[in-house]
């Protein structure tokens, strides 16, 4: 039960971040991993372990929340003011920072003997999940309920600086609390399952298609798609090479580049 709730929370959690974040910064090829907000979760944690490797959980999450919200903010602050949906410099500012961060953090973690510690942080892996620890993804479920009661501001918000303000929505401020909360989500989740490569960028595509850009439609169905293909990743992880288990990242590395791609084809052929 724990590893079930621990898939079904932290594969909402990553789905509804990324579609926030998506979203707040008005491109659909943002995700927690493509932003480099994962990557500053890391940082985090390699930071507790350096200087107070014996901090619990619950240290270890605020730590990596707060360097997430960090880097996301300065995500925010390098990305151009004038910006569209099909505008491919968001993106790849997100990979090149988050490109720089992953590469500082390896480097001192290899100085320091601690790259085994990193890529169990870096693979997501729902063996470790256990009672007493998976308990912190609730307040994932917390945050994505306050999204979803925040929907409509949401979607007023993706519409623009220009359209939003002129609507009278408090844009800069919205947006920053938006992509500060989906930081929170994605550190939680890395904090307690690792990271989930491309569910925060394939799950709020494949959602919008269905849904459209109103959030209010738009969160369940990404939060039930990233639950879903989570624990589907997982069971398949689990019995492809039985006994033996894949980690969960290797699965939902494979299944979410294919659909990326079905995604970006078809988004091609309609063009």
């Amino acid at each position: 039960m724990p590893r079930t709730l621990a898939a079904v929370l932290a594969g909402s959690g990553v789905a509804v971040a990324g579609s926030v974040m998506q979203m707040s910064m008005h491109n659909r090829f943002v995700s927690p991993t493509t932003a480099g907000t994962s990557q500053f979760a890391l940082v985090g944690l390699l930071a507790v372990a350096l200087l107070a490797p014996a901090t619990s959980v619950m240290g270890k999450m605020l730590v990596a929340s707060a360097c997430a919200v960090a880097g996301s903010g300065l995500l925010l602050h390098l990305l151009p003011a004038r910006r569209t949906p099909a505008d491919v410099t968001v993106p790849l500012i997100g990979l090149m920072l988050g490109g720089v961060v992953e590469a500082g953090t390896t480097f001192v973690a290899w100085r320091y003997d601690l790259l085994q510690s990193l890529g169990s942080w870096t693979a997501g892996d729902l063996s470790r999940v256990l009672a007493g620890r998976y308990e912190l993804l609730w307040a994932v479920a917390a945050l994505a309920l306050a999204l979803y009661l925040a929907a409509d501001h949401l979607t007023v918000a993706g519409l623009g600086e220009d359209a939003a303000t002129g609507l009278g929505l408090s844009y800069r401020l919205v947006v920053d609390l938006a992509v500060a909360a989906a930081a929170v989500m994605t550190a939680v989740s890395v904090v307690v399952v690792g990271t989930l490569p491309f569910l925060g960028l394939v799950v709020p595509n494949a959602a919008s298609r269905i849904c459209g850009d109103n959030l209010r439609r738009a969160l369940p169905v990404v939060a039930a798609g990233g639950a879903l293909l989570t624990v589907v990743c997982d069971v398949v992880g689990r019995l492809v090479h039985y006994p033996y288990e894949i980690s969960v990242t290797v699965i939902m590395g494979v299944v979410g580049a294919g659909a990326f791609i079905v995604i970006i084809l078809r988004g091609v052929d309609r063009a």
